[in-house]
């Protein structure tokens, strides 16, 4: 599925245009003591992991798929809240040009990089909003999945969204991650990742009891184990097969991202300890991924995020948080 992201023929470091704002640091300028990367940073959680970021001192590169979209949002930031230490950079996580683009840019200017917050993610699902408002869903049996046959009526899973979902939420994050980790390794404060999950990961929500015993194995897995497991998963989705395979059936796509993202972060963590490495269910907060029936505010969902970034360096490392507090979801 990586493939499919376009990378021009003949493609020189000087291809690409830096699509950035105003605010940009000379060579003259100090590199900042920490410098952050925020996906999908222009609304919700990720806006507001970049201002809470900020607000403790980091330099952040608020990220963003939608140009107008993210410098408006990074402009915002900086007008309101008083804080010129939040920088826009284009970058579409699905595309290793935009990707590659954004790493060259961070190179030139800073040398390093020392947090990146995987944040992007979509729903992989056509919704009819409003039935689904009529629905009138409370938040507990959202959360708990026993909305899945209500859900049946107003949630269509194409080959399409579902692909898409796949490509941002986990090639997307694995593919920022392996461009900015040459930079992550020269940190002077010890590198953090942090990746968004969902409470969709955990494990007892996967009716497939094989698939769900393998998942909680790490030693058994590698990132084309992965890639073969997302590859069957479409494969039955596109023969109608998703209920007969064992796979979730609320929001099918995204719980399968996350539960792989979960995975991918303890390989990560194993591979690089010197590193910390975590995941984080930011809670169920009102966001357009949720369609706006979530019950925290992004500022209560960007805790888990922010203090996973500012971990101290003997913190934990390949685990996943529920907001704040470490759980076991495999």
């Amino acid at each position: 599925m990586e493939k499919t992201a376009h990378v021009a023929a003949g493609a020189t470091q000087d291809s690409f245009p830096h699509r950035l704002d105003a605010v940009r640091h000379d060579s003259a300028e100090a590199i900042p003591e920490r410098l952050a990367v925020v996906t999908g940073g222009n609304k919700g959680v990720g806006l507001e992991v970049c201002r809470q970021l900020a607000l403790q001192g980091v330099t952040v590169i608020l990220t963003a798929r939608d140009e107008k979209r993210g410098k408006d949002s990074a402009e915002t930031l900086r007008r309101e809240s008083k804080l010129p230490n939040i920088i826009f950079h284009q970058l579409d996580v699905r595309d290793d040009d935009s990707v590659a683009t954004l790493a060259r840019y961070i190179e030139r200017t800073y040398g390093k990089l020392d947090i990146l917050v995987n944040n992007a993610a979509i729903s992989g699902i056509v919704a009819d909003e409003e039935g689904l408002k009529s629905l009138n869903i409370d938040a507990e049996t959202w959360t708990s999945g026993r909305a899945a046959n209500l859900l049946k009526e107003v949630f269509q899973n194409t080959n399409d969204e579902a692909f898409n979902c796949l490509n941002t939420n986990y090639y997307g994050c694995k593919r920022v991650t392996e461009a900015l980790l040459p930079l992550l390794k020269l940190s002077t404060s010890g590198a953090r990742i942090v990746n968004a999950s969902s409470l969709a990961s955990e494990l007892k929500r996967m009716p497939n009891e094989k698939l769900r015993n393998d998942l909680s194995n790490i030693d058994i897995w590698d990132e084309d184990r992965i890639e073969a497991v997302l590859n069957t998963f479409l494969e039955d989705l596109k023969s109608g097969r998703l209920e007969e395979a064992g796979w979730p059936m609320m929001l099918p796509a995204y719980s399968v991202s996350k539960m792989v993202i979960n995975l991918y972060t303890r390989i990560m963590a194993r591979r690089y300890p010197e590193m910390r490495i975590n995941c984080v269910r930011p809670g169920f907060v009102k966001t357009d991924i949720n369609w706006n029936l979530g019950v925290l505010t992004p500022e209560q969902g960007a805790r888990g995020p922010v203090m996973l970034a500012l971990l101290p360096g003997d913190g934990p490392t390949g685990c996943y948080f529920d907001q704040t507090e470490m759980v076991n979801v495999w």
